[in-house]
């Protein structure tokens, strides 16, 4: 018998690469839309208790860092409030909620790698939101793991190693910043990570529950990121630039960025065997995709 996995944000960066995993031929992901699936809505969420899922995964979130300063009730309707619902939910139903989350939730101006139980601090009302959603699904729901993920990188959707590419294919240099320092992350190591964790939860109802780091190994700067990408599709073929290292305050935003993004993994490779590989590796695996599909167009 299929046991159905309900995944919202399908249409994100981790949502689209959980839609490429190879799963069981026992367990079958569904990918609904928003317009079968809205967070925003009660009565949507509600509808879960009249499907028979085994889990669920939650990547949906509201992302847009800077609006969130002033769009702050959909910040928390989509973060916060929807993953509430969730929550209760999939408690009634008594099955895993597995919810993403981010390093927004600490302050950043740590030192060293954040640990899980380390004391939060949002620097801003994304951050605040994520941190509301957390509370939710870990009160809402014994069966619950929340996984913080950062520097979510990808061949969909938008983020940085796309938006250097794209930068570095119309103008010869770029200054990018260099006093933030993080882990940058594959996408597609977050859903393979997911995966694994649901997998485990499927199979064992009393697998570890709580709040877990994901990233991939080592650190940067996103002047060293910008720096690699460039690097690496220079080698390939692909666009190039001179990147230029600024601080903080020379690129000044609405929404404060934590200074240290940096996650520890640690308890997450203790309880469910899982090791991030390095963030050069997983960097260049996407640039490698991105680059060679441009190659092949051209051709």
């Amino acid at each position: 018998m299929s046991r159905r996995i309900l995944i919202t944000g399908g249409t994100g960066q981790v949502g689209l690469e959980l839609a490429r995993l190879n799963w069981p031929a026992d367990v079958e992901p569904h990918f609904p839309d928003r317009a079968a699936l809205d967070l925003g809505s009660e009565a949507s969420v509600t509808c879960l208790a009249n499907h028979d899922w085994a889990a669920v995964i939650n990547c949906a979130a509201y992302t847009a860092v800077d609006k969130a300063e002033s769009e702050v009730g959909t910040a928390f309707l989509v973060n916060a409030q929807g993953p509430a619902w969730l929550a209760e939910a999939t408690a009634r139903a008594g099955i895993p909620l597995i919810h993403v989350s981010t390093d927004y939730v600490f302050s950043g101006d740590g030192e060293g790698f954040y640990e899980p139980g380390d004391p939060v601090g949002p620097p801003g009302v994304y951050g605040a939101s994520k941190l509301a959603g957390e509370l939710a699904v870990r009160t809402g729901n014994p069966r619950s793991i929340v996984l913080r993920t950062a520097w979510v990188l990808s061949a969909y959707r938008g983020n940085f190693l796309k938006t250097m590419l794209r930068i570095g294919a119309a103008d010869d240099s770029i200054r990018v910043v260099a006093d933030q320092i993080g882990c940058p992350t594959s996408a597609a190591d977050i859903a393979g990570a997911l995966q694994a964790i649901t997998l485990a939860h499927l199979k064992d109802k009393g697998a570890p529950t709580g709040i877990y780091h994901f990233v991939n190994g080592g650190e940067a700067s996103w002047c060293d990121l910008a720096r690699e990408i460039f690097a690496l599709s220079a080698a390939a073929g692909g666009p190039s630039a001179d990147v230029t290292a600024i601080t903080t305050a020379d690129y000044p935003t609405i929404a404060r960025r934590p200074a240290n993004s940096r996650l520890c993994t640690a308890s997450l490779t203790r309880d469910f065997g899982m090791t991030p590989r390095p963030w050069r590796d997983a960097v260049a695996e996407i640039v490698t995709e991105l680059v060679g599909s441009s190659a092949q167009e051209k051709k």
